[in-house]
């Protein structure tokens, strides 16, 4: 089971949606479903039958119980969890027509960014071939540089990969921007969504802002598109694949379960556990296909809901 085992890290976040239907006069009603970009990967990696294994600072409080009995009724090992004091993350999320959600976050001295060294050596050489994380466990402190310090102690025996996961409204972008490079130092993956590219670098193309981030260190650049589909670029060699045809509930986890379909794939091919030097485009075009079938499946249904194996 070690031989494909991916370990994610970073945090839980309860994502709760505005109800516009069934709020009595005076009242503001919510449905609460458990979320958190790593979260969200750890569980749609788990459903395609990927050996995951979660490492996440979890509260105790009610939210906490929530997301430990997601992950784990999805098949995440919780073995790296930390049982924290603080309370949890929470995102409140509105949907406009069309099923984007927009969010406002309430995560001052929240569970998921204070990490200690001690904490995260439970997630070093632990057998796993890739190491994933990103999102704003990485770029919010205490614990982000911390993290980092993860990622380049895991190098030598694991595939790297990063999804900035840009949140404008809880880290400036300046501070994705100023962390990057060193990112992308650290990254042998870096997915990151169209809307992300739009905030680290405005009026940059997908293909320019690949070649400046295969010159930072990243060797494999994937941008997703939306209903346009994705771009990936391996070492420069560009290739697109396209988004099936779906109906979107709402575009909540999307990204996430693609970065998930992504590293699945890649696994089952025998490429994580290194640099992806065995990689061909022929091969990371399977994966990505693969990979925008999840994501597909993921926007069809409300919320961060991946599909299992079976239902593909």
């Amino acid at each position: 089971m070690a031989g494909r085992q991916i370990t994610v890290v970073g945090e839980c976040v309860a994502d709760a949606f505005v109800e516009r239907d069934g709020a009595r006069p005076g009242e503001l009603a919510l449905r609460v479903l458990p979320g958190g970009g790593p979260a969200n990967t750890a569980v749609a990696l788990a459903r395609l039958g990927t050996p995951t294994r979660f490492v996440g600072r979890i509260s105790a409080d009610p939210f906490g119980e929530l997301f430990r009995a997601h992950l784990a009724g999805s098949g995440v090992d919780l073995t790296g969890t930390v049982a924290a004091a603080e309370p949890s993350t929470l995102a409140l999320a509105a949907l406009d027509g069309e099923g984007r959600a927009t969010y406002s976050f309430h995560a001052e001295g929240t569970a998921d960014w204070q990490w200690t060294g001690a904490e995260l050596a439970a997630a070093r050489a632990d057998g796993s071939v890739c190491l994933h994380t990103g999102s704003l466990a990485l770029v919010r402190d205490p614990g982000g540089p911390r993290i980092e310090e993860l990622l380049a102690a895991a190098r030598p025996y694991a595939t790297v990969s990063i999804d900035p996961n840009v949140r404008p409204l809880l880290a400036a972008p300046e501070q994705y921007r100023r962390r990057l490079d060193h990112w992308c130092e650290l990254a042998d993956l870096l997915r990151l969504s169209e809307d992300d590219l739009h905030i680290l670098l405005p009026g940059t193309t997908p293909e320019d802002a690949c070649d400046r981030w295969h010159a930072a260190g990243a060797r494999l650049v994937v941008v997703t598109l939306a209903e346009r589909g994705a771009l990936a670029s391996l070492d420069g060699h560009r290739l697109r694949v396209a988004a099936p045809v779906t109906h979107v509930a709402d575009s909540v986890g999307a990204g996430d379960s693609f970065t998930a379909g992504l590293l699945h794939s890649l696994a089952a091919q025998g490429h994580l556990g290194g640099r992806l030097d065995s990689l061909t485009p022929d091969e990371l075009e399977r994966a990505c296909t693969f990979a925008a079938r999840v994501a597909a499946r993921t926007v069809a249904v409300p919320g961060a809901n991946p599909p299992w194996a079976d239902d593909l």
